[in-house]
């Protein structure tokens, strides 16, 4: 092989840097109507106290829909630069991006995000029966509406913890175990996968101690127990099928179970 085809021309390294950060754009994107949706959330209690708010009820919101915001695009930027190192990515956007056919590669994760979805869902509709009466809304109306759900939960969440974080954690296992050399080891996804699952259930906590009021034994380890067993189904189709598949598990999860809740 000759030199001017074993090493990638400037323009095509710019070219594949390009692609990667408008994937980047794109996800931030599809991201933010999850931001929105939190916040417009919050509006109706942040407005019926607004009297206690050390700043006006408008730079509440700003700032809160801002720092998500951000937190979002440093999730997005974490997963462009080190999700590809580590084989990770999102292909049916890639191809997408690319010019290259959609479908065959929408094809191959529907079936692994569908079945994800419904045992989400199952797994979801049980938890609502076992679940601690601390947890259980006194108040219907006062329970998360179903488009924080679908696009912070199903989406927001997918971009921000498989990801940002997932991508993360098996970078630096594959960084510290082996120097950055070969493809991860299975073991190392394995990681990724469990500890990226037990953070986003840890993440999870402070909205059930803003539910039960105070955070007791069996408070936090239904928390930690029904979030991490989603979070690995959700880990390993990122890490088998790309986040597209994650994505669609986790919406579906949420928009099948939302009638029994």
């Amino acid at each position: 092989m000759d030199r001017e085809h074993a090493i990638a021309s400037p323009a095509s390294v710019a070219a594949a840097r390009g692609l990667r950060w408008r994937q980047g754009l794109a996800l931030w994107l599809l991201g933010m109507p999850g931001v929105v949706a939190v916040v417009g959330a919050l509006l109706p209690t942040l407005a019926a106290h607004q009297a206690l708010l050390p700043v006006p009820l408008w730079a509440v919101v700003l700032l809160s829909g801002l720092q998500t915001a951000v937190l979002l695009a440093a999730a997005v930027a974490l997963g462009v630069v080190l999700a590809p190192r580590v084989g990770l990515g999102a292909p049916a956007l890639s191809a997408w991006l690319s010019g290259r056919p959609v479908a065959p590669v929408l094809r191959s994760q529907l079936v692994p995000g569908l079945w994800g979805g419904l045992a989400g869902a199952a797994w979801l509709w049980a938890l609502a029966r076992m679940a601690p009466d601390a947890l259980k809304p006194s108040d219907p109306a006062g329970a998360m509406p179903w488009s924080v759900k679908l696009l912070y939960g199903g989406i927001t969440e997918e971009v921000l913890v498989r990801w940002g974080l997932m991508s993360l954690l098996l970078w630096l296992g594959w960084r510290l175990v082996q120097r950055g050399q070969g493809a991860p080891r299975a073991g190392l996804r394995v990681m990724a996968v469990g500890l990226s699952a037990l953070l986003f259930a840890v993440g999870h906590l402070p909205a059930a101690q803003a539910l039960a009021g105070v955070l007791t034994l069996p408070v936090v380890a239904f928390v930690l127990l029904g979030n991490a067993a989603f979070g690995v189904v959700a880990g390993m189709l990122y890490a088998r099928h790309g986040l597209e598949a994650a994505i669609l598990a986790h919406v579906l999860a949420h928009a099948v179970s939302h009638p029994f809740f």
